[in-house]
């Protein structure tokens, strides 16, 4: 099943049928995972060995502008989210390529 994109309840079915668990206990699983995965990451970074690195990063505030009206506006500071992915990640993406 390949997609645009993956949801929970995708991850949640892979995992049951592979493992043999019932839905439901996949479904705690995966949430429990991501909260994990959140809550480090909200640390500042994550390291996942054979997968890559999350790192936060803090963007300040600036002004932007609209290309078609030209018109200014101010963007917020937020944080963001930044992926790198491992080396050995990247050997196995490029050997299926």
């Amino acid at each position: 099943m390949i997609t645009d994109s993956l949801k929970k309840k995708d991850i949640s079915k892979k995992l049951s049928l592979k493992t043999g668990f019932s839905i439901n206990l996949s479904k705690k699983l995966t949430n429990e995972l991501i909260q994990i995965i959140n809550s480090n990451i909200k640390l500042n970074h994550l390291v996942l060995k054979n997968l890559g690195t999350f790192k936060l990063l803090t963007k300040k505030e600036r002004m932007g502008r609209n290309p078609k009206t030209k018109q200014k506006f101010l963007i917020c500071a937020r944080k963001s989210i930044s992926f790198i992915p491992s080396k050995n990640l990247l050997k196995k993406i490029n050997k299926i390529v």
